[in-house]
């Protein structure tokens, strides 16, 4: 058995969302929790040294240079700016 301490909003709006869905809040707080440990990335494969973070840029950038350039006219400043003076 687990037990957390919540804060009292957190705490009033997990039985507002258990209530919600007719379950009990134990049961909800469950699969919050269990979905939250699946979708979520393991610490130890999140990029934390300088190092890290630049072979992770590079490994997202290894077929960038497979992208066609956008003409200039696409990003000129009137369609940046086109929303407001």
């Amino acid at each position: 058995m687990i037990q957390v301490e919540l804060r009292p909003e957190t705490e009033a709006r997990l039985i507002a969302e258990a209530q919600a869905r007719g379950i009990g809040v134990a049961q909800y707080a469950g699969a919050v929790l269990e979905r939250a440990m699946f979708t979520l990335a393991p610490a130890e494969h999140a990029p934390g040294t300088p190092e890290e973070i630049a072979g992770w840029l590079n490994s997202l950038a290894q077929f960038s240079e497979k992208i066609p350039p956008m003409p200039d006219e696409v990003f000129s400043r009137a369609w940046i700016y086109q929303d407001h003076d």
